[in-house]
């Protein structure tokens, strides 16, 4: 191949691309196209009904209504995504996670034969019905520094199942609200 033909093969390249680009800028000429102001027509999104971490801990949710979303079928169900890290059966070994039989009523912290990071041992507080409803929507939010890296429940009916659940399983399960 001699250099003849190399520079027919990159002039042809070249005035490729100044063709492409160059119909485009004489489309945009000839055909002037203006944006309308307002949209034609609006796409209504749904609104989401969130519950605020900031909420957590504060007193301001209604257990007893949130408690009353819940049943312990359903909470057996979605303690299973607990269940790869957490036992909940008395008498059960410590995973990933700690033994969760009697969580309820006792306080953070507690099981000696688990080692809790530093966050959880300074938070010091007893698992109460409120308490656990805040940790499970976001425990990385509710105790920070926690080692334990699940997202949360963002379903109240999730979390009030899960919760009832916790406190059927326990020699001493607390009333309920």
């Amino acid at each position: 191949m001699n250099g003849f033909e190399i520079n027919k093969i990159v002039a042809a390249v070249i005035l490729t691309v100044l063709v492409v680009f160059g119909i485009n800028k004489v489309t945009d000429l000839i055909f002037d196209v203006k944006k309308p102001l307002v949209a034609a027509y609006k796409v209504e999104a749904p609104v989401a009904k969130t519950v605020s971490s900031s909420s957590s801990g504060s007193g301001s949710v209604d257990i007893s209504k949130l408690l009353s979303l819940g049943t312990l079928e359903h909470g057996q169900k979605v303690f299973k995504k607990c269940s790869a890290c957490h036992v909940v059966a008395k008498g059960g070994k410590n995973k990933i996670g700690p033994v969760l039989y009697g969580v309820l009523g006792r306080k953070s912290a507690a099981i000696s034969d688990y080692k809790y990071s530093k966050a959880l041992i300074a938070h010091g507080k007893v698992w109460s019905y409120e308490e656990m409803n805040a940790y499970l929507l976001k425990p990385a939010a509710h105790v920070k520094g926690t080692k334990m890296a699940f997202a949360g429940l963002k379903s109240e009916k999730d979390r009030a199942s899960v919760i009832l659940y916790m406190n059927s399983m326990s020699d001493s399960p607390l009333p309920k609200p």
